[in-house]
């Protein structure tokens, strides 16, 4: 009969992730130890071991749970059916303040993803792949001629690039908080949306 888990273990299983999320994003992953993250948790290194194999099975966890939680947040969104432009402005505003919530996760999956093996790098890419096509999709549902001017995915990558980066310069105890950030991106998205002009862009040879 298998062992039965303890009551706390999910309770601590979450401790310890967020703890490394946070290390791993302050000091970069190569430079934590198993050390530093059990110090950090208030357990013994071998009842880290008990619940994580390895490092790289922690960074693996923490950049697939935060992976995965921005898919479901796509999937949230478009079952609410919104009009197009109202389904575009909450995945804006909703990835913009979910990253105010998972910062230190944020980080590691965008600078530390890289870490991980080929295979299990590959699989993340893959989900973020599938939430940056949805993304393409809303915008295509606001401008649908976009995709014929093949300028969709483009476009969808200039709008992760806002959302993206906040953490380099955005300060937690600054003027503007990440739920401002959210309705000032949307706007400055859609304020520009509607300029863009269809022209051919270049390709490469």
């Amino acid at each position: 009969m298998p062992r039965k888990r303890a009551p706390t273990f999910d309770a601590q299983r979450a401790d310890i992730l967020t703890a490394a999320a946070t290390l791993f994003a302050s000091q970069g992953f190569s430079a934590t130890s198993m050390n530093q993250v059990a110090e950090a948790c208030g357990v013994a290194k071998p009842t880290l071991y008990h619940y994580f194999q390895d490092k790289q099975a922690l960074l693996a966890q923490i950049c697939d749970s935060h992976v995965h939680a921005l898919l479901a947040l796509v999937e949230e969104v478009k079952a609410q059916q919104l009009p197009p432009d109202e389904q575009l402005r909450a995945l804006i505003e909703r990835f913009t303040r979910a990253y105010a919530d998972a910062q230190p996760q944020h980080r590691v999956l965008t600078s530390e993803i890289k870490f991980l093996a080929d295979t299990e790098r590959e699989r993340l890419l893959d989900v973020e792949r599938r939430v940056v096509a949805e993304f393409a999709t809303a915008l295509c549902l606001v401008r649908p001629e976009l995709r014929d001017a093949r300028l969709h995915k483009p476009l969808t990558m200039l709008l992760f690039g806002m959302i993206n980066w906040t953490f380099t310069w955005l300060r937690p105890d600054g003027e503007l908080s990440h739920y401002a950030l959210a309705s000032l991106v949307s706007d400055l998205f859609f304020g520009g949306l509607g300029a863009v002009q269809l022209r051919q862009p270049a390709l490469n040879p």
